[in-house]
């Protein structure tokens, strides 16, 4: 029984791994038909859920309660996809302007399904980008006819339309923007189900961490815990040249330094708020050149040169562009674009050819990476022709009651120091440090917490925590509400708690100051870079959404504690390679803080993963379509998961297999994060 249920685990990831490269070779819709949508494929996780529930019942794991909660839950996810797959059904609609629509072509079969009322499209709009001839967004306003009543509602995207079970996507429009194209779905059960496994995951993994059945509260409990310390970090590389080179030649005509100066605290409108000008021109420069200043010119010096001199600096390559086909479309060698090089001798846009070459409306309901690429280089093009127009500053209305001088201040004092910058550098360079006096304590047999060194450490802390803190305070009274309104401010708030937990854990858990360190410093990293691509214009509402920013959040957590416990695993080889029986303490260590890391590591994995899904389905009407990312992301689940069965699989209750496994599992986090974007594409590609 035992060995067929870890074929089949071992069979299913495998096969999730080959399907993806499959994809990739012979295109989406054939690894769909035959493997994704396929009766094999369905009966092969059925026989996995089956086999699995069984061997659970054989092992009696109903004794240990929040053991057998996990592995129900993850058996009423399977069920729900089951549902989805056998009575869900998915399709386009396409409507004509005046006309009315009561069938749907279902993707599978391209049978025609009837809907239990009508749609009738009453308009059709599209917003672009100003200066582009590419869409920003696009909505379609229908009319719900039924027999009961009949009603007017826009579908645009993040907007559906839900009614009688039926959920309604805005997917493309007709080239003489005369039609729409609507995504359906209809699987009220399935998404029931699925989500009711989603909700009990989340408890399960909670009830793990707290039950004393469980392993996570016995590691918690082992003797090395109170008497050792451990600093984990991911080792980043940080180019210090390019961060800190100071740029000195000028561009000509420039706006006068004094004058610009002199503007950086007059009072505008922007991103619904009264702000700086300062924040303004500090996010535009930002935007077009990827840094808040250009070759020693002040962000107010930048915006006011490309007001009053347009002409001079549409010559200036300053747009940064970092797709190759985009550059290759624009006739550029280097990273940066020059306005004019966005347009041809006639003025015609020349990426509105790239962009309905990449529109593959009628088969893909989600858009490429190549489209999203394109989206972010017409944002940079619309600022220019927003700034020219006079539509980007905004002044105040005489009606609006200005911000006390005070506020205005503190706003341009938070532009001017680069709190996630110096922070994320901080806590990176300790958790470095922290690693480096880790080894040479473990190589000398030193696992004693008490020294000035940790002492210092946990100072350091403290001042990383009040750092941050003043950070966010001085953001809550600039925006005059609590800063979780968008990516950049959840992943502030989430590295703030990771830090007040290491923080209030010092004295109880002492790994957790190195931990704290590290994780906040990753946190405040891919907050940072973030930045480099601040939201100014209205983007699609699908990638602005606040599930989106959570949901990336957990999995970025997850992949720093996954490269944590790697370094741990190498560490372990060495030493075990080095003189097994001299370092056995030392590798047992490293084993204890491995086995207690890979709980939250895999859990918060497990949590990303779903939290996207319920993304999809909001934002797509799917809540899981076996892109390339969603499939490794659920491999990567999968191979760190079989390391907590050790009553299952004895070898990984052996050090030597352990670590050696663990090391091999971070392929797939590799993979994942970066192998799908260089090798595989599919819609969660960033290239």
């Amino acid at each position: 029984m035992k060995q067929i249920v870890v074929f089949l685990y071992i069979f299913v990831t495998s096969i999730l791994g080959i399907a993806t490269v499959f994809e990739a070779l012979y295109g989406t819709p054939f690894i769909s038909t035959y493997c994704y949508q396929s009766s094999w494929f369905f009966a092969l996780w059925t026989v996995l859920g089956i086999w699995g529930g069984i061997y659970l019942f054989k092992r009696k794991l109903w004794k240990r309660p929040a053991a057998i909660l996990l592995h129900t839950a993850l058996i009423v996810i399977l069920i729900g996809a089951g549902i989805t797959w056998i009575w869900g059904e998915k399709g386009i609609m396409h409507i004509r302007e005046g006309e009315t629509q009561q069938n749907f072509v279902q993707t599978n079969d391209t049978i025609l399904r009837p809907l239990p009322f009508q749609l009738q499209l009453n308009a059709f709009n599209i917003a672009y980008y100003p200066g582009t001839e590419t869409p920003t967004n696009y909505e379609s306003i229908v009319s719900v006819i039924d027999q009961s009543q009949s009603f007017e509602q826009t579908i645009s995207m993040n907007n559906i339309l839900s009614y009688k079970g039926y959920r309604f996507y805005q997917s493309s429009f007709d080239e003489d923007k005369k039609g729409t194209w609507l995504s359906v779905n209809h699987d009220p059960i399935g998404i029931g189900v699925t989500y009711t496994g989603y909700v009990l995951l989340v408890i399960a993994m909670l009830f793990v961490l707290i039950s004393k059945k469980c392993g996570f509260r016995k590691l918690l409990n082992h003797p090395i815990l109170q008497k050792s310390v451990i600093a984990l970090a991911m080792v980043f590389i940080v180019n210090q040249n390019e961060l800190f080179a100071q740029e000195t030649e000028k561009v000509k005509p420039i706006w006068n330094r004094e004058v610009a100066d002199s503007a950086a605290s007059i009072q505008i409108l922007y991103n619904g708020r009264i702000a700086a000008f300062n924040t303004l021109a500090r996010d535009f420069t930002t935007k077009l050149y990827g840094k808040p200043s250009y070759k020693g010119l002040s962000a107010e010096q930048v915006i006011g040169s490309w007001l009053l001199f347009p002409e001079s600096w549409a010559n200036e390559p300053m747009i940064l562009i970092k797709d190759d086909k985009i550059r290759q479309e624009l006739g550029i060698t280097g990273k940066y674009a020059r306005y004019i090089d966005f347009f041809d001798t006639n003025g015609t846009y020349k990426l509105k050819t790239l962009w309905e070459q990449s529109h593959t409306a009628h088969t893909n309901e989600q858009p490429s990476a190549l489209q999203k690429a394109i989206t972010q280089v017409d944002e940079k093009v619309a600022l220019i022709t927003m700034l020219q127009q006079g539509e980007l500053i905004q002044k105040l209305p005489a009606t609006v009651t200005p911000l006390p001088q005070s506020k205005i201040v503190a706003e341009i004092w938070y532009n001017k120091i680069p709190f996630c910058k110096i922070l994320f550098m901080v806590n990176l360079t300790i958790g470095i440090f922290a690693f480096l006096f880790l080894c040479v304590r473990i190589l000398k047999h030193i696992l004693n917490t008490d020294t000035k060194i940790y002492a210092c450490l946990q100072i350091l802390l403290f001042l990383s925590l009040l750092f941050l803190t003043v950070c966010i305070g001085l953001r809550w009274y600039i925006c005059g509400r609590i800063p979780l309104g968008n990516g950049y401010e959840t992943m502030i708030f989430i590295a703030w708690c990771i830090l007040c937990i290491a923080f209030a854990l010092r004295n109880k858990f002492h790994l957790f100051v190195a931990f704290g360190f590290l994780l906040s410093g990753f946190t405040l990293l891919v907050a940072h870079l973030g930045q480099s691509n601040p939201q100014i214009t209205t983007l699609m509402p699908v990638l602005h959404s606040p599930i989106l920013s959570i949901h990336v959040s957990i999995l970025m957590i997850a992949y720093a504690l996954f490269g944590f416990i790697t370094l741990q695993g190498c560490l372990a080889l060495f030493l075990y390679f080095r003189n097994p029986i001299h370092n056995q303490e030392a590798i047992e260590t490293l084993t204890v803080f491995s086995k207690l890391m890979l709980y939250p590591a895999t859990f918060l994995m497990g949590i990303g993963i779903f939290i996207g899904a319920i993304w999809a389905n909001i934002s797509w009407g799917t809540y899981w379509s076996w892109d390339p990312k969603e499939t490794w992301a659920l491999i990567t689940f999968l191979v760190y998961g079989a390391a907590f069965h050790t009553e299952s699989v004895g070898k990984f209750n052996k050090p030597l297999f352990f670590h050696l496994y663990i090391v091999l599992a971070f392929a797939t986090v590799l993979m994942t994060y970066f192998g799908v974007n260089n090798l595989l594409g599919g819609m969660h590609s960033y290239r």
